[in-house]
């Protein structure tokens, strides 16, 4: 009895896996956090056609040959030429956008372009809000990436995809640096507006008021609850300072980190040694990232109450 044969899908060649994994890549920074697998997959695969689908209607050789059939069709007075020009508009937006060739060669470099055009805009604009102090150390990090970046091209142990790889964790490193930096500065802010003795006091005057009140007369009652309030204040400005104190750390040792493999790295020996160094810093803001959102959970319901 004759068993039925399998048709095998040829794997797509390896530069076009390449391609469709960097303008993934791309993509997928700009999902926000938060999701599932299955969704970012899906955002990202949404993304990526509607990008590819503007991009094939928009390039100028498109609009012109567009343009030029109904300007025909107008100045002869003849539907036929604009006729035609629609259905070929309809066939390249139904075919073009999922061709592998133009995705590789003209799509990918466009997008990976505008991407990266928009993550420096946005990083300019994040970098003007800092004192002169931070701005001066995300300058001199982005300098100190630069140099890494160069070092990196010269030592031949690193290949042209892996040193790609490698220097977006450097990127992101620089991102999270900024982000760190504006996140002390706000809480630096908010610090020097609480004045500390004056809460104080207040905790002083309202545990007076309860010892010394009766357990049922009502003002004994009100200065119990400013007093929780007032407590809960306090330790609100106690995680805060926490914080910072592990955030600034952190800052430090990117800082520290990056001079390290600035001096290192033209003579490293093997690609690990840069990419177990990145996860690890990289690793540590994430750590930073879940003090803060594990604090702001636990301050959240008294901030409710001020």
């Amino acid at each position: 009895m004759p068993q039925a044969t399998k048709s095998v899908t040829p794997a797509p060649p390896a530069t076009e896996r390449r391609s469709e994994g960097t303008v993934e890549k791309v993509l997928d920074a700009s999902l926000p956090g938060g999701l599932s697998a299955a969704a970012r997959t899906g955002l990202r695969e949404q993304a990526r056609q509607t990008s590819y689908l503007k991009l094939a209607f928009s390039n100028p050789y498109n609009i012109s040959l567009l343009a030029g059939g109904l300007a025909a069709s107008a100045i002869t007075l003849n539907p036929i030429p604009a006729v035609i020009a629609l259905g070929l508009e309809g066939l390249w937006l139904l075919h073009g956008p999922d061709n592998l060739a133009l995705r590789r060669l003209v799509w990918d470099p466009k997008i990976d372009a505008d991407r990266k055009a928009s993550d420096l805009a946005d990083r300019q604009a994040r970098i003007r809000t800092l004192g002169d102090q931070e701005r001066s150390r995300v300058e001199a990090l982005s300098s100190r990436r630069r140099e890494i970046g160069n070092l990196a091209a010269q030592n031949p142990s690193f290949t042209g995809e892996l040193l790609r790889t490698e220097l977006l964790k450097t990127d992101r490193l620089v991102d999270a640096f900024i982000d760190l930096s504006l996140t002390c500065a706000r809480n630096e802010a908010y610090l020097g507006s609480v004045d500390d003795r004056a809460m104080q006091r207040d905790v002083d005057r309202y545990a007076a008021a309860v010892r010394s009140g009766a357990p049922d007369d009502p003002r004994t009652t009100l200065a119990q609850k400013n007093l929780a309030i007032v407590l809960k204040r306090q330790e609100r400005m106690k995680e805060i300072r926490r914080y910072l104190g592990v955030a600034r750390g952190q800052l430090d040792l990117i800082e520290n980190s990056f001079q390290l493999i600035a001096d290192q790295i033209i003579t490293m020996q093997s690609p690990q040694e840069l990419s177990g160094q990145l996860d690890e810093l990289l690793n540590g803001v994430e750590a930073i990232r879940e003090t803060a959102r594990d604090t702001e959970a636990l301050l959240g319901p008294g901030d409710k109450e001020l």
